[in-house]
């Protein structure tokens, strides 16, 4: 039977297992915080279901547990952060953070990250130059390769995400957060420990080009890009930013963080934050915004669909309710979690 756990317990046990791990406390404490509201906003193969593996690459010296993060301002609109290969949710806070400050004073920052690791959901950094009423755009480098160049069978491309936030004023903002492909490979991670099957159109066998739909199958597999060609051109292009453009590593320079917990990964992303008072008055901007999407919603629908919907509804729709009813743990994530707190000496997560 799936629980519930309210977030602040989720993000405490969390935190106690990465000091066990070696992070110091208040580190630990940023990493189980975002991870925690990964968790809230429905982003569930990118919150507590990636503990035993950040572990893991803590326990093995792949990450390491106390880094120097530094910031070099290349100009008045851009830095590049070299994240001494610390835990990738630090690194991407401390990015999100120059992004803004530089957007302040120049109307836009965009800030290059190298020697970082896998950080999450996108959404979660896009979403943070919100609160200067600021727009936010980021992309990573994904942090292994599930993917072949278009009419290839070789894992050279990431499911490299994309994530868009622009502010709305008291309404939800809008947030696109997707993936290259049809659906992460930490989605394909959780249909594995659930057991359960996947829907065809998600991967395909390297050698038959038959669909699997087996997820434990799925090393055997590449997953599809959106769009056919035009989702594989995306992901090369946001590699190349997020990665080439940082010094970071790309193509079979990365390391897949879910078989390897000694090798750093020198995981590459970018953040962009855009001043919206540079081009039109935040509250009418915030107006125009809610007005467009009621114009949508209110259009004709096609038979069968209840409602339009739009990128960010579900997402604010899921944080209350799993706010007031704690987040959804599976039994099978569960077991993990309690075995994990067990091996750790912390206790279990119930």
């Amino acid at each position: 039977m799936t629980k519930r756990v309210p977030a602040p317990a989720l993000a405490d046990f969390m935190a106690r297992a990465f000091v066990a791990a070696g992070l110091p406390g208040a580190d630990a404490a940023i990493v189980a915080g975002l991870m925690a509201e990964a968790d809230l906003v429905g982003a569930d193969a990118h919150g507590v279901f990636r503990l035993p593996q950040y572990v893991r690459r803590l326990e093995g010296g792949a990450v390491n547990r106390t880094p120097a993060i530094t910031v070099d301002r290349t100009a008045p609109a851009t830095a590049l952060v070299d994240g001494d290969n610390g835990m990738g949710h630090l690194v991407m806070r401390r990015a999100a953070e120059v992004a803004a400050e530089l957007a302040r004073g120049a109307g836009v920052g965009w800030v290059g990250v190298r020697r970082s690791n896998h950080a999450g959901p996108a959404s979660l950094y896009a979403t943070m130059p919100l609160a200067h009423g600021m727009i936010g755009i980021y992309s990573a480098v994904a942090s292994a390769n599930h993917m072949a160049p278009w009419g290839g069978t070789d894992l050279l491309l990431g499911t490299n995400p994309l994530a868009i936030a622009l502010p709305a004023g008291d309404a939800p903002p809008v947030v696109l957060d997707i993936a290259t492909t049809v659906v992460s490979y930490g989605t394909v991670k959780n249909y594995v420990l659930q057991g359960k099957t996947m829907p065809e159109g998600w991967m395909i066998d390297r050698s038959t080009g038959g669909p699997v739909t087996d997820p434990a199958k799925s090393g055997d597999g590449v997953l599809l890009p959106i769009g056919g060609y035009k989702g594989a051109g995306l992901a090369l292009i946001l590699g190349l930013l997020a990665g080439t453009l940082n010094g970071a590593g790309v193509g079979r320079a990365v390391v897949d963080f879910n078989a390897d917990d000694r090798t750093e990964s020198n995981t590459g992303h970018f953040i962009l934050a855009l001043d919206v008072r540079r081009f039109i008055d935040p509250a009418l901007f915030a107006a125009a915004v809610v007005a467009h999407l009621d114009e949508l919603r209110d259009s004709a629908r096609l038979p069968g669909v209840d409602a339009i919907r739009f990128p960010g509804e579900e997402r604010a729709r899921r944080r209350a309710e799993r706010e007031r009813d704690g987040v959804p743990i599976p039994p099978a994530l569960g077991k993990v979690l309690d075995e994990l707190g067990d091996r750790l000496g912390i206790g279990s997560l119930a």
